[in-house]
């Protein structure tokens, strides 16, 4: 299953989209992240530069 992120908790700091091997993250309208979740190959690379903890692996 794809990274999820809560967008509640994001602050949009742009963290995850330059760790993303494979570019499956970016920053929507409202400048938080949004996982494209037909691109995302799971690796957990977001998850651990996330500071606020909002991304989690489903």
């Amino acid at each position: 299953m794809a990274a999820k992120v809560d967008q509640e908790m994001c602050i949009g700091c742009g963290a995850c989209t330059g760790v993303c091997p494979v570019g499956a993250i970016t920053l929507n309208d409202e400048g938080k992240a949004f996982v494209d979740a037909d691109v995302c190959i799971d690796c957990g690379a977001c998850t651990g530069v996330c500071p606020v903890g909002a991304i989690t692996l489903e």
